[in-house]
């Protein structure tokens, strides 16, 4: 009976090898598509992966901008912290977030909302924020709103996707409270003038949601932060934290997925 013991052993070793190959092969890179053995903590290819242009060192303390930044000191009044933002908008983040946004690729919330992960932990680096407070502080997502008009023509909220995402891999509540009162033409084809003007006004709270988190933080101090898909001057962003804190004592933040 020992050759049908050996004969099993190898049988086994045989099956375990095959395993490990067909595990292998059944990698597939979540932007590209090609099968791969590269593991990485995010679902790409290595050639995906190299592509990424991390934002690893801060040059604006506010903005969160890699290099020098005209934005910020031309803001008269700055509502928001801080935003810390996860990639560099260079071409091939712009593909990746065109094929997202308007090419059907829905997949990819998942993605971009894994990435919002580094832009998070930027916020937290005590080198990078060296006297932020240590005091207990309570933690919440929000999202940029769409206009119904928006969202009617695209389908989904890119901002709302990857704020769930971000939630659930950090173990973070999110909360909707900000709605939009009227639609606006796209941002990025504007002045910076022009986007001042366009966006006063343009959000109001979410009443129920707003008055819950404005309770809260009579009790607690709070920390909110908005997620977007891409910083380019904050307008936005400001807005969007000036609507806020107009009701909710709230330290306000911005995580966008790209600067």
């Amino acid at each position: 009976m020992t050759w049908i013991h050996q004969g099993a052993q190898r049988l086994s070793r045989l099956m375990t090898g095959l395993e490990g190959l067909l595990a292998q092969k059944s990698l597939v890179c979540l932007y590209c598509g090609n099968a791969h053995n590269h593991r990485e903590k995010l679902p790409l290819c290595k050639r995906c992966w190299e592509a990424i242009p991390w934002i690893l060192q801060v040059e604006c303390p506010v903005c969160g901008r890699y290099e020098s930044c005209p934005d910020c000191a031309r803001r008269e009044e700055t509502w928001f912290a801080q935003n810390r933002s996860a990639v560099r908008y260079d071409e091939q983040m712009k593909e990746w977030l065109a094929q997202y946004k308007y090419r059907g690729q829905e997949k990819l919330s998942a993605l971009l909302g894994h990435m919002l992960l580094h832009a998070y932990h930027l916020h937290r680096n005590p080198s990078i924020q060296p006297n932020a407070k240590t005091s207990p502080v309570t933690e919440v997502l929000t999202f940029v709103p769409l206009s119904d008009q928006r969202y009617a023509e695209r389908g989904f909220n890119q901002a709302k996707q990857m704020a769930f995402e971000l939630g659930r891999l950090a173990n973070l509540p999110v909360i909707p409270l900000l709605r939009r009162t009227r639609h606006t033409d796209k941002q990025s084809f504007k002045a910076r003038a022009e986007r001042l003007d366009d966006l006063v006004g343009v959000f109001e709270l979410d009443s129920v949601n707003g008055e819950r988190l404005g309770q809260a933080s009579r009790d607690r101090r709070i920390r909110i932060y908005i997620i977007d898909d891409v910083y380019t001057t904050g307008s936005t962003l400001n807005e969007c934290a000036r609507t806020i804190k107009s009701a909710i004592t709230a330290e306000v933040c911005g995580i966008s997925w790209a600067r």
